[in-house]
């Protein structure tokens, strides 16, 4: 067996884990334009029911809070029944599943959204362009929430979370990374906000803390993540500190007993560096889930040197459905054909040999 460190059992609040080779959330925008989970997300996911845990992809709380066109969502009764699709068949694969509740905020378009208005913590627009039904479109300048406003959006979170266990999910996972709603309270590049939700590091967490204590009300800690990209400028973010930030956030997370804390700990364009994982460490006395260009080497080395728990594996699921078994056994990981990312459809997406 290769790399043994990656198949030891590892409990994980309520759960076991298998194997420590979890399944990133990918998006995939596979569930059409009403944003509704089907029979070929329910095969894709069942193919890779091997993981440690599946971390689905980012899933829409709220209606008209699209920022990728065909992504699913958790809002509508018909969402939940093909979910219910989906969690079946990984159950029936024998494999574990979490949700991510996700809302996208600035990086939402109109265009997408049926003219809807786009919302941020403050009116400052992503950098570019962004695929629209349209063609290419520019973002906008989102309407900054009025503190009034934020408990309604508290409240999309806690209902989403309702929602994930009617359709049978072991769990959710709060999305408060790369840029989207959550991240771009806890950033400052993004907060430009006074206030209760602005300003200080503990203002810019306030946001996250009572979306996750909305969240543990309802499932319990023990089947709650989060994710964080403290260094991920995608979607036009920075932080002036961001080490701080992972500092502050690891102190405030550690006495709420999550599942996890899922840390990306690198940037997708390599303008941020440092050292995200290291800083937390000492901090954070829950399970730690590496992610972000991690092989199967240094996976088990960060997981034997007690750096992290498990790994969080993404594009190396899009085209190896039975990853965790070719990692076991040493074989060469097929590389994925990055032009099907995002197209609808099987190719590139459930048919990858297993």
């Amino acid at each position: 067996m290769q790399y043994p460190e990656l198949f030891q059992t590892l409990k994980v609040g309520a759960m076991v884990l298998p194997n420590r080779i979890v399944m990133a959330p990918l998006t995939r925008c596979r569930a059409g334009t009403e944003h509704i989970p089907n029979d070929l997300m329910a095969a894709y996911y069942s193919q890779r029911a091997t993981a440690g845990l599946i971390v689905a992809e980012a899933t829409m709380i709220q209606e008209w809070n699209s920022a990728f066109i065909a992504e699913p969502g958790i809002y509508s009764k018909e969402q939940i029944n093909g979910w219910r699709k989906v969690t079946s068949a990984v159950h029936k694969s024998g494999g574990q599943i979490f949700l991510q509740i996700w809302h996208g905020g600035r990086a939402c378009h109109p265009e997408m959204n049926n003219g809807h208005e786009t919302v941020a913590p403050s009116a400052i627009a992503i950098d570019g362009e962004v695929h629209t039904p349209k063609g290419k479109a520019r973002h906008v300048v989102p309407r900054a929430l009025e503190d009034r406003e934020i408990p309604t959006y508290i409240g999309y979170f806690k209902q989403a979370a309702i929602n994930a266990r009617e359709a049978g999910f072991d769990g959710v996972e709060v999305h408060g990374a790369n840029g989207y709603l959550i991240d771009q309270f806890l950033r400052d590049s993004a907060n430009r906000r006074s206030g209760t939700y602005g300003g200080s590091l503990a203002n810019r967490s306030r946001f996250l803390l009572e979306v996750l204590r909305e969240v543990i009300g309802v499932w319990g800690a023990e089947r709650v993540g989060v994710r964080l990209s403290p260094l991920n400028s995608y979607n036009s973010m920075k932080d002036s500190d961001p080490l701080a930030l992972v500092k502050h956030l690891a102190r405030e997370l550690n006495p709420l007993n999550l599942a996890y804390l899922h840390l990306m700990r690198a940037d997708f364009f390599g303008q941020q560096s440092g050292p995200v994982i290291e800083t937390a460490r000492p901090l954070y006395d829950g399970v730690i889930i590496g992610n972000m260009g991690y092989t199967p080497q240094e996976a088990a080395l960060s997981i034997a040197q007690g750096k992290v728990q498990a790994v969080a594996f993404g594009h190396q699921f899009v085209s190896n459905p039975n990853l965790v078994d070719k990692i076991r056994r040493g074989q060469t990981l097929t590389e994925p054909d990055q032009t099907t990312y995002y197209t609808p459809g099987p190719k590139g997406y459930t048919d990858y040999p297993v």
